[in-house]
């Protein structure tokens, strides 16, 4: 029998339910729903216009409803009085084909299909910046090399103190924070899971740390690349792929090359041979090529990957393998989508399993320094229009996420693409004014 959420809200005192989604540019959207019609909300869904929100609906198209699952429920740590719930989105009956969370649990179930579950562990980068966003927001944050100065993020105690406590609270595991290589930026660590719980997570926690920063004055961005001088903000993904239980890790050989089994290297091979394409929804927005391919920043290094190669416990590469058993995915941004990034890196990753793709050769090389040297390697696309088209044509990528996904999701970010290109920026005035 499903949990009834007006059950656990009485139980748990709580008042009020966010029923909420992510749209295809990950924002989250929610209806705040009393106690006492949450029964119904469950049962038929909150109604929403699709249309409203980054989804590739129309005006004319059936109300959208958002399913709540009962699974995912999380109680504000700050407002006990309110529970927060991701949602099936659906209309006319059916599943919405492009629909995040849906996406990211077709690809689970096609992962279980084959007798596996995919366990993710997300670092989490973020500034604290001033309300009007424009400024750090601790003016002696300026040292010339940053990360993990213990003055700065003292200095930040209360707030990252509040959103860890909150997360302990959770049963997250919360077990590091520091600040980062760029002055007033931080980053925060929990505990690995299940690729939909920690999809869930992430989503809450992007909207934890604003809620709190907002409470203590702050603006928390998690905008790739807000200075052109400092680190971006990355969001690094550590995969490993378990039995259909999820009690035995099958990347994991304790004869294998840097202790990954080859069935590790066939998931790997294939994030290798789609990544290009899989920028587009690694690294999903206009600002997100100022951070990958980036210039040298103040602290010394961008610590965000220019080509597609991969490397042992090194952080120069696309992909680093830092332990037996695991591998990170260095290639993401603070903009992704958690549950599309999830969807992406399954559906490469299956790919590459049913293929048997080889990732290549290992490069033990210092890749801002050396990579040049190398021949034939892939580099990454330098803006999102180049990254739209290679998703747009990968055969791979539409097999596997679904054209009705890759086409909506191309549609709509290439009309963001054209709205970008619509307005002159300020660099542009100030070079071509008097041409």
């Amino acid at each position: 029998m499903a949990t009834s959420l007006h059950e656990l809200g009485r139980e748990r005192g709580i008042r009020y339910f966010l029923i909420s989604y992510v749209d295809l540019f990950g924002v989250l959207r929610a209806k705040l729903v009393p106690l006492g019609a949450i029964a119904g909300m469950q049962k038929n869904g909150a109604g929403f216009a699709g249309f409203a929100t980054h989804l590739d609906l129309t005006p004319a198209d059936a109300d959208m409803f958002a399913l709540p699952d009962p699974d995912s429920l999380i109680q504000l740590p700050w407002n006990k009085e309110v529970g927060w719930l991701a949602s099936a989105l659906v209309v006319g009956g059916e599943v919405l084909a492009h629909g995040p969370r849906d996406v990211l649990k077709e690809q689970i179930a096609n992962a279980r299909a084959l007798g596996y579950t995919m366990k993710t562990g997300i670092e989490c980068e973020f500034f604290l910046l001033t309300p009007e966003g424009d400024a750090i927001a601790d003016v002696f944050d300026s040292y010339p090399k940053p990360c993990y100065d213990q003055q700065a993020l003292m200095r930040q105690y209360n707030v990252i103190r509040a959103i860890c406590d909150a997360m302990d609270e959770l049963g997250w595991g919360p077990y590091q924070n520091d600040h980062e290589d760029a002055n007033g930026q931080f980053e925060m660590n929990w505990a690995f899971d299940d690729a939909l719980k920690s999809a869930d997570r992430h989503v809450f926690f992007k909207y934890m740390a604003k809620t709190i920063a907002e409470q203590h004055g702050m603006r928390a961005t998690f905008m790739p690349k807000p200075f052109n001088s400092l680190t971006g903000n990355g969001c690094h993904m550590h995969v490993s792929l378990w039995n259909g239980v999820g009690s035995d890790n099958v990347f994991h050989a304790d004869d294998g090359e840097l202790g990954l089994s080859p069935l590790a290297y066939n998931f790997l091979g294939g994030i290798m041979h789609s990544a290009d394409a899989l920028c587009a929804v690694f690294n999903p927005t206009v600002n997100s090529y100022k951070r990958i391919n980036a210039p040298i920043t103040a602290s010394g290094a961008t610590w965000s990957p220019n080509s597609i190669t991969y490397g042992g416990n090194n952080r120069t590469h696309m992909v680093r393998i830092p332990d037996p058993g695991r591998f990170e995915l260095r290639l993401m941004d603070g903009a992704v989508n958690p549950y599309l990034s999830h969807a992406a890196v399954l559906a490469a990753g299956l790919d590459g399993i049913r293929n048997q793709r080889d990732p290549g050769e290992r490069l033990d090389i210092n890749m801002y320094t050396d990579g040049h040297t190398v021949a034939g390697v892939r580099k990454l696309p330098l803006n999102l229009l180049d990254a739209l088209r290679l998703l747009d044509g990968s055969e791979v990528l539409r097999a596997a996420l679904g054209g009705r996904f890759v086409d909506s999701y191309v549609k709509l970010k290439l009309q963001e693409w054209n709205d970008f290109m619509s307005h002159p920026s300020a660099w542009e005035r100030a070079r071509t004014l008097d041409c």
